[in-house]
């Protein structure tokens, strides 16, 4: 749903006119379920630029997933890069212990989560408005079950 977003689609113009030779230096990488835009694989670091500092756990919540997908697929010791250009600021985030059983907790709560029969309450909070998935969890169902 994120490719539906101007919030995106802003996120991803500061990170093309903050960098506008990166895509030339470093790889787009999928795997499984993620892509990473900007990954040097020589160096293996993630490189994930990001509008404001805002909402960083959920940052450093993201790129621990890479982290862990990348460790999953046989690619240990990497280490990423927060860069939120609009405040000229970088943060490194690199695996630490205790991080596989902690990222391995997020994903089997998800799992739990999708595997509900119903969707949990709805949970009102400030930031909701700029989220990716916004229109999804405050639309609402009429009785014949068609989105409205």
């Amino acid at each position: 749903m994120a490719h539906t977003l101007d919030i995106v689609a802003e996120g991803s113009l500061i990170g093309e006119t903050s960098y506008p030779d990166r895509s030339k230096k470093y790889t787009e990488l999928e795997l499984e379920d993620i892509k990473i835009d900007f990954y040097d694989a020589k160096n293996k670091v993630i490189h994930e630029v990001k509008k404001t500092d805002k909402e960083e756990q959920a940052h450093i919540a993201q790129v621990k997933y890479y982290l862990y997908m990348l460790s999953k697929n046989g690619i240990e010791g990497a280490s990423a890069l927060l860069e939120y250009p609009k405040m000229r600021q970088t943060q490194i985030v690199e695996w630490e212990e205790g991080d596989q059983s902690l990222v391995q907790g997020w994903v089997q709560e998800v799992k739990e989560l999708i595997s509900q029969e119903n969707c949990p309450s709805l949970e009102k909070k400030s930031i909701c408005r700029s989220c990716s998935y916004f229109d999804f969890c405050y639309a609402t169902e009429s009785t014949d079950n068609d989105l409205i």
